[in-house]
């Protein structure tokens, strides 16, 4: 139980996340009306998915100087993690778009940024999968993951600032300002940061669960 707490605590937060997400009244916005919802999943998700994909980085620059396989196996995971909160926020917030945007891509910059992350992330298991020789393939993979997490950065977080975009923090004037982090209504934080915290923690335990189904596979192998 005792180590166990933290999967525990990720079902209770995400559980309050859902239920309060949509039956708590949320502030009224002309422009977002009940869709404001979604906050509580779509950027959650991209928290998230920032998350996983920093513990890759983490774990490929620990192999490339500790020459250990095992970082390289972390890496992998948390990357494919990262791709699945990444797909996951992306699909949202193309919902999300499509009430508020009046259509589900719009060429948004953050958008875009978001797309060309995730195509990046993709290339990095491409890539995985077309070495064979273990010890190149962790070494090539470590160095692409260092550089493919700062694509990323300026991609959804730098570009779309300095450009027209539709998003909160764009310079364009049709962005949802009323959901800026900055302006975020109170009662929407008591939801909105568990189930930052509760998206993350699934994140990680779905991680560990990829982890040691390799780690199985792998036995199952060196004893064949």
């Amino acid at each position: 139980m005792k180590k166990n707490w933290w999967k525990i605590l990720a079902v209770v937060l995400l559980i309050y996340a859902f239920i309060a997400g949509f039956l708590k009244p949320v502030p009224y916005l002309s422009n977002l009306g009940e869709s404001i919802r979604n906050l509580y999943f779509h950027v959650p998700m991209w928290f998230g998915m920032m998350v996983l994909y920093t513990v890759s980085l983490v774990n490929a620059i620990r192999y490339l100087n500790k020459k250990d396989i095992r970082f390289d196996i972390y890496a992998e995971a948390y990357a494919r993690s990262g791709i699945v909160f990444g797909i996951l926020g992306l699909t949202t917030g193309m919902i999300w778009a499509n009430y508020t945007w009046g259509e589900p891509w719009s060429n948004d910059p953050k958008q875009n940024g978001a797309a060309i992350g995730l195509l990046i992330y993709f290339a990095y298991m491409v890539l995985r999968n077309s070495i064979t020789d273990m010890d190149k393939r962790a070494r090539i993979s470590a160095v692409y993951n260092i550089f493919a997490y700062f694509i990323l950065i300026p991609a959804i977080w730098i570009m779309p600032r300095l450009e027209q975009s539709l998003h909160p923090g764009g310079q364009g004037v049709e962005g949802n300002p009323g959901i800026n982090g900055r302006d975020l209504d109170p009662s929407m934080r008591i939801v909105f940061w568990p189930a930052v915290i509760g998206w993350t923690l699934l994140g990680v335990w779905i991680t560990t669960l990829y982890i040691r189904l390799k780690n199985l596979k792998d036995k199952h192998l060196m004893h064949d």
